[in-house]
């Protein structure tokens, strides 16, 4: 039985670890991480993403067998070069262009797949002009409008303006989201309020939060406070290696919560492993600190391994061991 929806985007990622090993072309992208995240601690996940003509059939099938639906995922007619690229310097260090000089650096053959990769230029987002990636209400198979809860991992300002009112239309009534660096601009400044209105939960990057309020303010709580006044109940701001601070307006109560010190293998998709977990553990308490311990336990999984759901093979009752043993970490501010 379905309780969750996780809507994002799928990608076709090549990863160079810190250590110098090549992972060439496997399947990515924030929706496979952040149901990887919620799936280390229940079942019952729905996908919705679009992909072209040209995205393996074989990866969609490889999700199923972990028991997650994927009815949601849509085939357009036209080919989508999803192909992403991460070099990690560290752990907290990535950089996502010019793979030719990375591969050469570390004395790698150069794989053909990636010829004619460049690395989409960071732009503001529109808020008019839909993409092929844009998600439409219609792509919301109905049955997925009966769950309780869903996330939203970072798209484009016109799916995440329109998509909650959709969500909530049906039975849907926690709804979190992680914001697109598209529009975490100070631009959009002015239009952020109705995007946040109504969400429960606001699962942002430092970096992401630090633009939009570039010129307004330095202090992080400050910037989670403003963020929670225009009608969100939680904000989470994940800060990598450093781990996250909470903070829950209802309560005005604020948490910093360290990383768990995992081993670090491939930090990607980390963030969105954090956001599953944190749906995962929030909708089954509604506690915000369950959910934020819930998350970062979820990340640190994820982290220790390659692939979008390495996490799921961790032994039986570990997650469970290192929340435990977080929640003694954590402190009240």
């Amino acid at each position: 039985m379905l309780r969750y929806v996780i809507i994002g985007r799928l990608s076709r990622d090549t990863i160079l670890t810190a250590e110098g090993k090549p992972y060439l072309d496997k399947p990515g992208g924030g929706l496979l991480y952040a149901a990887a995240g919620a799936a280390v601690w229940e079942n019952g996940i729905g996908l919705v993403g679009r992909v072209g003509e040209d995205y393996p059939q074989d990866w969609i099938k490889q999700v199923v067998q972990f028991g997650i639906d994927t009815q949601g995922i849509r085939y357009l007619h036209d080919s989508l070069d999803l192909r992403a690229f991460y070099a990690y310097v560290d752990a907290d260090t990535v950089q996502t262009d010019n793979p030719v000089s990375h591969f050469a650096r570390l004395g790698l053959t150069f794989p053909k797949l990636m010829l004619g990769y460049t690395a989409g230029v960071q732009t503001v987002d529109s808020r008019f002009q839909q993409t092929p990636l844009t998600i439409r209400h219609n792509d919301l198979p109905s049955e997925y409008l009966d769950v309780s809860a869903a996330h939203l991992c970072p798209l484009d300002f016109l799916s995440h303006s329109l998509l909650p009112p959709t969500l909530r239309q049906g039975r849907v009534t926690t709804i979190t989201m992680d914001p697109s660096p598209g529009y975490m601009d100070p631009i959009y400044w002015d239009h952020i309020p109705a995007v946040v209105n109504g969400i429960t939960a606001f699962l942002t990057s430092e970096a992401k939060l630090r633009t939009l309020f570039h010129g307004r303010s330095d202090n992080l709580w400050e910037m989670a406070e403003t963020i929670a006044s225009y009608g969100c109940e939680v904000v989470v701001v994940k800060r990598g290696s450093r781990g996250q601070l909470l903070y829950e307006r209802n309560r005005q109560g604020k948490w910093q919560i360290p990383a768990y010190p995992a081993r670090v293998v491939d930090p990607t998709g980390a963030g969105q492993a954090y956001c599953g977990g944190f749906l995962s553990g929030y909708r089954s308490t509604y506690d915000a600190l369950e959910g934020a311990l819930a998350g970062n336990i979820s990340a640190s999984l994820a982290v220790e391994g390659l692939g979008a759901f390495y996490a799921l093979g961790a032994l039986p009752g570990l997650a469970r061991y290192r929340m435990e043993a977080l929640r003694e970490m954590a402190r009240k501010v």
